[in-house]
């Protein structure tokens, strides 16, 4: 996509949400279906995906792990992210990859150990890119691709969560 094309479909939005900042509030929704054993089915938008428990906590492999999920749905914000940002900027970025690692301590979450954290202690993602871009170039396209991608500001800024079960 070239820049003003996409400052064709973005500018319109920009504007009205200068105008009505209601109109930028947007409640993005996921649902998850219990399964047969330890499952949850989860529709993406494009498929149906069954995660189940990652084999460090017993699972056979099969089912989608909602750890790896998570470090996927990073990479693509990630990627996504930076070629919108690459096109806005005028860098030119002809491919790449987002490698996205995650280091987990299953000890928790299989409650094996108090002191051992649930979740990810560390997070990394690297960009390897197909590019002619300066080095000053790259630092602000990777500055901005950090500033700008929603499931890595989602991720360190740890937002409010609320949790509720139906039956009351």
């Amino acid at each position: 996509m070239e820049r003003e094309a996409l400052r064709a479909l973005q500018d319109p939005l920009k504007e009205r949400y200068q105008q009505e900042p209601e109109g930028a509030l947007v409640t993005l929704k996921a649902e998850g279906t219990l399964g047969e054993g330890i499952t949850c089915s989860v529709a993406t938008g494009r498929a149906l995906a069954e995660a189940g428990l990652h084999p460090a906590t017993g699972g056979d492999g099969t089912a989608l792990c909602s750890g790896d999920m998570l470090l996927e749905a990073l990479a693509a914000c990630a990627g996504v992210t930076l070629q919108a940002v690459a096109t806005s900027i005028e860098v030119p970025v002809r491919g790449g990859r987002v490698r996205v690692e995650g280091d987990l301590d299953f000890r928790g979450t299989l409650a094996v150990a108090k002191d051992a954290p649930v979740g990810f202690t560390t997070i990394r993602v690297d960009f390897d890119l197909d590019t002619d871009a300066s080095r000053e170039q790259l630092d602000t396209l990777v500055r901005l691709t950090e500033r700008y991608c929603v499931v890595l500001q989602t991720i360190t800024s740890s937002p409010e969560v609320s949790i509720s079960r139906n039956p009351a």
